[in-house]
């Protein structure tokens, strides 16, 4: 039947998004289709809209509509400061700590050999040629000083800070990593023991 085949593919595409399983899928697609028409036409448009015009920037690899985003067009940042971090969903992290003044860029993803997500798979080139590109400045040298590697502490995660911190060594940058603690307000005896480990190297 017409009707099951388009409520199969609408369970379908709602699997596509992660952690969504079949149940979970049919739950939305049901809700939608029962309580929400209205919000499911508000969706579709949303997600077509989007998909049609939403572009990476050419600068940081985020996502915008324009050809480069609002932050690196901003003048109040530190434009000598790079954090690279995996997502646009990181990005927006770092931003909300308010604690960050610089650039960004954004990968895209992680290295992940057993997923055979490789160098060429995210943005490190982008990255390298961001990095090397000169500046508009009288030494005409880059303006980025400072690499500051904001991957996750993931496997994967500090895999991909290791590529990058090795293959900027020589390129003229500085290039530090987050640091690694005890989340404040957190009793030790319910931290996991490689936070307090790392906590431990990493004390000052």
């Amino acid at each position: 039947m017409a009707e099951a085949h388009s409520l199969e593919h609408l369970v379908q595409a709602l699997r596509r998004l992660p952690g969504v399983g079949v149940k979970s899928a049919q739950r939305m697609a049901f809700h939608l289709l029962q309580h929400d028409r209205e919000g499911a036409l508000a969706l579709a448009r949303a997600l077509d809209h989007a998909a049609a015009t939403v572009q990476h920037c050419a600068l940081c690899h985020t996502f915008t509509e324009d050809t480069i985003c609002h932050t690196c067009l901003d003048p109040r940042r530190d434009r000598s400061q790079l954090c690279v971090v995996e997502t646009p969903a990181d990005q927006a992290a770092m931003e909300r700590t308010g604690a960050y003044k610089g650039l960004f860029f954004v990968l895209m993803g992680k290295l992940s050999p057993l997923d055979n997500v490789g160098p060429k798979d995210i943005g490190l080139q982008k990255l390298f040629e961001r990095i090397d590109a000169p500046a508009q400045t009288p030494t005409g040298m880059s303006e980025v000083r400072e690499v500051i590697l904001a991957t996750n502490f993931t496997a994967e995660g500090e895999t991909t800070a290791h590529v990058i911190a090795q293959a900027l060594k020589g390129r003229g940058v500085v290039v530090t990593r987050l640091a690694r603690g005890v989340p404040v307000g957190s009793e030790l005896e319910y931290v996991d023991l490689g936070t307090i480990a790392h906590a431990l190297v990493d004390r000052r």
